[in-house]
């Protein structure tokens, strides 16, 4: 009995990222997750910093710029965890990811005007954790067996609702309801991700076409002005 249960646990090494990016042990080898791990700490940290920018342009103090930046770096996890009660959240797991996002936007309040020159730098980080950001969200729905359309939003809103939670916070539009392609780089970047695993390829084929394509939608997205369709309305029925 005793044998027969230990064998039933996944191995201890799958939870590197937590529980919202823990990956089933049926369908992850060591490269997938190695991966995203690593995309997903650069990511968490490019975000706070231009999460940071935001704040500064608002006239925060300092406990206000780590504020927006833990929330924009990890609200979109702890939202998806949350809606789809997924417990326990990743930073209580991992509190040191809030003393690297947290430091991440000091750094970036004390090196503010040098931060310009690196705008290129940081739009490709930002797309970089857009699209593992977005993968990680399926993963985590896909370990909860919850209908593919369930784990596209999951992954959707892994990837978008931190930016939404740090425009909302700043008195802005949010980007996401803005002209950019940003939400649709999601889901495609999810929908090519389930698609690749239906075809029967392993995650170390997948998670790369996914990522590659997200990222390379995303830029060249930004570099010829890609935009969706807006409606405009301003009629008065008064």
């Amino acid at each position: 009995m005793k044998r027969a249960q230990a064998m039933a646990r996944p191995p201890a090494r799958l939870n590197t990222m937590g529980p919202a990016q823990a990956t089933p042990p049926t369908m992850f080898t060591d490269l997938s997750p190695a991966l995203l791990h690593t995309l997903y700490l650069v990511a968490i940290v490019a975000e706070a910093m231009t999460a940071a920018l935001s704040a500064g342009r608002r006239d925060m103090d300092w406990m206000g710029v780590c504020i927006i930046a833990c929330v924009t770096a990890l609200g979109g996890g702890s939202l998806r965890d949350v809606l789809l009660g997924h417990y326990p959240l990743t930073w209580v797991v991992h509190p040191e990811y809030l003393w690297m996002t947290g430091g991440a936007a000091i750094l970036t309040a004390l090196i503010a005007p040098v931060m310009r020159r690196l705008r290129s730098v940081f739009l490709l980080a930002d797309a970089l954790g857009l699209v593992a950001f977005t993968v990680i969200g399926c993963q985590v729905a896909q370990m909860m067996q919850l209908p593919i359309t369930v784990v596209l939003i999951s992954g959707m809103i892994t990837g978008c609702a931190g930016g939404v939670l740090r425009d909302v916070l700043c008195n802005e539009v949010p980007l996401l309801f803005r002209k950019e392609l940003y939400a649709s780089v999601s889901l495609v970047t999810g929908a090519l991700y389930l698609g690749s695993m239906s075809l029967g390829l392993s995650a170390n084929a997948s998670v790369p076409i996914a990522l590659a394509a997200g990222l390379t939608m995303r830029l060249m997205a930004l570099r010829f002005n890609w935009q969706m369709p807006k409606f405009v309305y301003r009629d008065d029925w008064d």
